[in-house]
């Protein structure tokens, strides 16, 4: 059974395809300006070298129909045909509350995207444009939803609830609904599995920073809190969205510069973060640079963004009455020491030591790592998220009968012997060159091969 996964932006169409019964990928890429001219695929095959091809894509469905003919193409294709692909899952960012587990896509299921499209204007429109650009090109293969939220709707009401007034939430489904659901699915399971110890018996803080960020309070298991909220815009400064602010400031610049919501809205989502700091950089590897060119507006973005991420470590940990262990993951959170030790720095009292040579040496999407002191009380780990997994696993249980919600699902990568052998292999290579990665090896296995 291959399964093909779809994450369509507003002007892109992300993609990979996966072998379940080999469990192993097959290809992916992505295509980009989608609708906005210039478009082009880029394109990579297990073992092949990457291919870009310029072509024009108007909509959603001309991208879908790009990656088709690419993943059926003679030469660095990897199916002969459409009858090659078991089903498609696509990735939806709110769910909202209707949706506690992925989904087989129909007509009412759709319907339901759209009624929640109001609840994120900037993602599930795109998200529905490519399933029923999918759905009409690929008709006769089964189609399924996975929801970003899905993770969070274990949330109690305390948590989840903002202090508006009730009918807000009950005219408008206005509370938190929390995003990066996959991601965090995927981390906790992990880390169970590092902890050696029951997935439901686990409580840990889970740090997804990439250009977009949030933090995750786990507690036996389950989502309790999350920094995002109703939007993606609440909690961690990030790339470009602001995070965490006083409400009154959109208000007093608006009545002070005669903006209007959309253009709020712009600035908050687009100008805000890191670039709003620096002036110049969202990205993080940028920022970095500069600040240690001494740029001090960098180096306050840093600073900020570290101080933000240890202040929910310290609140969630308080809500879940103590934690087994910190995870860093995402882009920054696999690849960024400056910010894990920032964020770090300072919690030793909470019996959180980050061991300083470990955290410089960690980065890589490869592996697994324990970048603890051996003093430490709380294990910190860094794991590399595997979304696609997530969505790969949820689409076979849900062809073969056997879905269910996390609770009730068996995933291979909760187990102590899962291996994902592109990533062992292209963790070898690296440790060729950068031998002392082995050091920080969290998994058993993986010291092993010493």
């Amino acid at each position: 059974m291959k399964i093909l996964c779809l994450n369509c932006g507003s002007s892109s169409v992300k993609y990979s395809i996966f072998d379940w019964q080999a469990r192993t990928p097959l290809a992916s890429g992505v295509v980009e300006r989608v609708g906005i001219g210039g478009s082009f695929i880029s394109h990579e095959a297990s073992g092949r070298e990457k291919v870009t091809v310029n072509q024009d894509c108007p909509t959603h469905k001309d991208a879908i129909q790009l990656v088709i003919t690419t993943l059926t193409n003679a030469e660095h294709g990897v199916i002969e045909n459409l009858d090659g692909i078991s089903a498609v899952g696509h990735r939806v960012v709110h769910g909202g509350e209707k949706f506690v587990k992925s989904v087989i896509i129909d007509g009412k299921v759709i319907e339901a995207f759209r009624e929640l499209s109001s609840l994120a204007p900037l993602h599930n429109p795109p998200n529905i444009q490519g399933i029923e650009a999918a759905r009409e090109l690929m008709p006769k293969i089964p189609h399924m939803a996975i929801m970003d939220t899905a993770w969070h709707q274990t949330m109690p009401p305390s948590a989840y609830m903002y202090a508006l007034p009730h009918e807000w939430y009950e005219k408008y489904a206005i509370r938190r609904y929390g995003f990066h659901g996959t991601s965090f699915l995927y981390t906790a399971k992990r880390a169970a599995v590092l902890l050696k110890k029951d997935p439901f018996k686990t409580n840990l803080i889970i740090c997804h920073i990439g250009n977009g960020a949030s933090v995750n309070a786990v507690k036996n298991g389950l989502s309790y809190d999350t920094s995002m909220g109703f939007t993606p815009l609440e909690g961690l400064m990030m790339g470009t969205r602001a995070g965490d602010h006083d409400p009154a400031i959109s208000l007093y610049v608006m009545a002070r510069e005669s903006r209007n919501p959309g253009e709020m809205d712009a600035i908050l989502n687009k100008k805000s973060g890191k670039l709003g700091v620096t002036g110049k950089y969202s990205d993080a590897r940028d920022v970095e640079m500069a600040a240690g060119q001494g740029e001090p507006r960098a180096q306050l973005a840093l600073d900020m963004e570290a101080n933000r991420i240890k202040k929910y470590i310290g609140a969630y940990a308080a809500e879940v009455g103590g934690i087994d262990a910190v995870v860093f993951t995402a882009g920054v959170g696999e690849m960024g020491p400056m910010t894990r030790w920032g964020a770090l720095t300072g919690l030793d009292f909470m019996g959180i030591k980050c061991d300083a040579e470990k955290n410089d040496i960690s980065k890589t999407r490869n592996a697994e790592t324990d970048i603890s002191c051996k003093t430490s009380k709380v294990k910190v780990f860094v794991i590399p998220t595997d979304e696609e997994r997530v969505f790969v696993e949820d689409v076979a249980g849900l062809m073969n009968g056997s879905y269910d919600i996390h609770t009730r699902f068996d995933y291979t990568f909760q187990h102590p012997d899962y291996r994902n052998h592109l990533r062992d292999e292209a963790f070898a290579k690296q440790c060729v060159k950068k031998p002392a990665l082995l050091n920080v090896a969290a998994n058993p296995q993986a010291e092993a091969k010493r």
